[in-house]
């Protein structure tokens, strides 16, 4: 096993990943947007590929609403509970595999990729673009490409945004303030602009970046913070209307880009 696999197994098997989308409000949020745009994107039947699918939530939702999944996560805790959220589901495959080897699959298996949870543990400059390749290829021409990312303005303000401002920093940024990625972060993040640059000279049509949670996770930081069901349900109406907006992006924590792989 090597090291990047040694900490993300860490990572997942020591924190509670089956209830990291139910039991915050910006949980919450991330998972409503995302289906949002899933909905909006990927017809009903679809063939789709979760790569890095934690324990199920996405692929076991998709699958119960009649998507054709296929399910591929490293991590054996959270492939465990995966399939034992999956049980009974005839539509739903789960594998264990990397997001940077996908060479099990065909070119253009799938209808639609879902690249959920890699990139936030990816460093190196050449692993980052295998794993861009990878999705891409495994990808109909025609299907759609969508990719979850890190901001790093958000991981400043949420998680530095204290007396630890200047090891923020540090981890974060170079003396001029380029964005840096090294294995130790353990979570790295982008700036928008940096992450869509990514997919230049890749066979794919650009759609939209989304914010999927917004400024929840920072407001949630604050010990008065009450977002009751009712407020909440207003909130969501108002964060699905703007959380295209460019201004909004980078507070988000988590991000969404989408593309489409071109025709032909």
């Amino acid at each position: 096993m090597d090291t990047r696999t040694q900490m993300i197994t860490s990572i997942y098997t020591e924190g509670d990943e089956d209830t990291r989308l139910t039991r915050s409000r910006h949980g919450q949020m991330e998972y409503l947007t995302t289906m949002h745009y899933i909905h909006r994107m990927i017809p009903t039947g679809a063939r789709v590929l979760e790569v890095g699918a934690g324990t199920g939530r996405y692929s076991v939702a998709l699958a119960k609403e009649g998507y054709q999944v296929t399910a591929v996560e490293l991590v054996e805790h959270n492939l465990a509970a995966l399939r034992k959220n999956a049980a009974g589901l005839e539509n739903l495959t789960a594998l264990q595999g990397d997001a940077l080897d996908l060479s099990r699959f065909d070119d253009g298996s799938f209808d639609a990729v879902l690249l959920f949870g890699p990139m936030y543990h990816l460093y190196d400059a050449q692993d980052v673009r295998r794993a861009l390749d990878e999705a891409v290829r495994v990808t109909r021409p025609g299907g759609v490409l969508m990719t979850a990312f890190l901001s790093v303005y958000a991981i400043m303000h949420d998680c530095y945004l204290n007396k630890d401002f200047p090891d923020g920093l540090e981890e974060n940024f170079t003396g001029s303030f380029a964005v840096r990625h090294f294995q130790e972060q353990m979570f790295t993040g982008y700036d928008i602009a940096e992450f869509e640059a990514l997919f230049a000279g890749k066979p794919v049509i650009y759609l939209t970046t989304v914010a999927a949670d917004g400024v929840l996770e920072l407001a949630e930081t604050s010990p008065d913070f009450s977002l009751p069901d009712e407020a909440f349900e207003h909130y969501v109406r108002y964060h699905l209307a703007l959380c295209e907006k460019r201004e909004l992006l980078g507070a988000s924590s988590h991000l969404l880009h989408i593309c489409r792989r071109q025709p032909g």
